[in-house]
């Protein structure tokens, strides 16, 4: 930004001087020319006495004079309005500007304030988005299902060390059949792995975004595995047993 700046304001200082160079010489030009028609219709074709030179001599002193009394009243006029502004920020009154930019300022921020709240989004809907204002504002249904596999699969390694490896495109039911029975089954004979694998497929191979139902039915599936106490319970089992058998070991052998 401040570069771009910076080369316009050398272009226009450039363009400025290019400006005064070529009306410079033009005047002095039609000045030497005029002295010099004086100098030839006068009757001694000299330029002493000659009352016609002395005129056109004085008209251009005058013009030059009138000039930079000009261009000096405005550099000073403008400098005395530049130390009026204020060094320190504060807010425009309707008697700091004339009453039409005071107008138009106040036309342009209602116009803009309008514009900002209109751009809010109100009850809007994106299809695989969380609506504004719930829980799941920002949330990419898919996206956060998918996330999901690997926390799980990373989970059941710690709990099943020879866990297959996750395959892209494998079923959940085919890849966590290890641990499908140590997840009960609801009233319809089906565990949380069964509405996980759906939703995973339903996220992973469908045209259509997943909606919000069928996301709280996979996620709530998927956390039903991860955290609650099913595989994190059999790990930290585990753990204990392990300890527990080491510390068994240690004792026999002292």
């Amino acid at each position: 930004m401040f570069p771009r700046f910076s080369r316009r304001s050398t272009v226009s200082q450039a363009c400025y001087v290019l400006i005064v160079l070529i009306t410079t010489f033009f005047v002095a030009i039609s000045c030497a020319l005029l002295l010099s028609q004086a100098v030839r219709t006068a009757p001694n074709r000299s330029i002493k006495k000659n009352v016609n030179a002395v005129v056109i001599g004085a008209a251009y002193v005058i013009v030059l004079v009138l000039s930079l009394a000009f261009c000096l009243k405005r550099r000073i006029a403008v400098h005395r309005r530049l130390q009026r502004i204020s060094k320190t920020f504060r807010t425009l009154g309707k008697n700091d500007v004339p009453d039409s930019v005071f107008l138009y300022m106040q036309q342009e921020y209602t116009r803009a304030c309008l514009i900002a709240y209109e751009s809010r989004p109100k009850d809007g809907i994106q299809e695989g988005w969380g609506r504004p204002g719930t829980k799941f504002a920002g949330i990419r249904f898919r996206t956060s299902l998918l996330d999901t596999v690997r926390s799980i699969d990373k989970l059941a390694h710690l709990v099943i060390p020879r866990h297959p490896p996750l395959r892209p495109h494998a079923r959940m039911l085919h890849h966590f059949r290890f641990i499908l029975p140590l997840l009960g089954k609801d009233e319809d004979g089906l565990t949380a792995l069964h509405y996980y694998d759906s939703a995973i497929q339903l996220a992973r191979h469908s045209t259509r975004e997943p909606t919000e139902q069928e996301y709280i039915v996979g996620i709530r599936a998927a956390k039903e595995i991860e955290t609650m106490q099913v595989l994190n319970e059999c790990y930290l089992e585990m753990r204990e047993g392990s300890s527990t058998d080491l510390s068994t070991l240690t004792y026999d052998e002292i």
